[in-house]
C-alpha cells in the first residue's frame, strides 16, 4: 500500500510539472525583455487552478537576488490565464502589503498604482518595470499607465512577489 501512495505522489508530482512547464509555455516569455535577462519564471496556482505566470528580468550579469536587493533595473511580468475583477486584485495586494508591513507613507502613492489598474482578462500581461534612474513603471498589455520616481513604492510594490511572504518569492530563486 505504502508503494501505491508513493507512486501516486509521484504520479501527481510529474503531472504537476508537466501542467506549470505547459502554462510557462502558454505564458511565453522571451529570454530578454526591455534589455534585461529572464532569470526565472513561476506560477501561481491557487486552490488547484493556475491564476498567472510571473517571470522576473534583470541584469544578465547580475543574480536576480542581488538585482532586488541593491535595487538595480528589474522587471516582472505577469501573464493571466483567467479573468479577475480588479478589486480582487487591489485586495490581494493591499493584503500582501499589510502583511509585509510597508510603509503608511506609501499608501497614496500605492492608491493611485491601483487606480490605474483594469479588470484583468484572460490573455492580459501586466508588467512593473523599475529602473533606478526613472522609478517605477506599470505597464498593461504593452502600454505604460502609471509611473513613480518613488524608490521605496517601487521596493514595496515589487515585493508583493519578490519580498519574503510575497506572492512569487520562487523568482529569486
Amino acid at each position: 500500500m505504502r508503494h501505491v501512495a508513493l507512486c501516486l505522489l509521484l504520479l501527481l508530482s510529474v503531472t504537476v510539472q508537466a501542467n506549470e512547464a505547459e502554462r510557462l509555455r502558454q505564458a511565453g516569455f522571451a529570454g530578454q525583455s526591455h534589455g534585461l535577462a529572464l532569470k526565472n519564471q513561476v506560477v501561481l496556482t491557487y486552490l488547484w487552478a493556475d491564476v498567472y505566470a510571473a517571470a522576473l528580468y534583470a541584469p544578465a550579469e547580475v543574480r536576480a537576488r542581488l538585482a532586488w536587493e541593491q535595487q538595480r533595473d528589474i522587471r516582472v511580468e505577469l501573464y493571466y490565464f483567467r479573468d479577475i475583477d480588479r478589486s480582487d486584485v487591489i485586495k490581494a495586494a493591499n493584503t500582501t502589503l499589510k502583511r509585509q508591513q510597508v510603509s503608511a507613507r506609501l499608501k497614496p502613492e500605492v492608491d493611485a498604482l491601483h487606480a490605474r489598474f483594469r479588470d484583468i482578462q484572460m490573455g492580459d500581461r501586466y508588467a512593473l518595470d523599475f529602473r533606478p534612474e526613472r522609478g517605477l513603471n506599470l505597464e498593461i498589455n504593452g502600454e505604460v499607465v502609471f509611473s513613480s520616481p518613488d524608490d521605496g513604492l517601487a521596493k514595496a510594490y515589487l515585493g508583493i512577489w519578490l519580498a519574503p511572504k510575497g506572492l512569487s518569492e520562487g523568482l529569486l530563486d
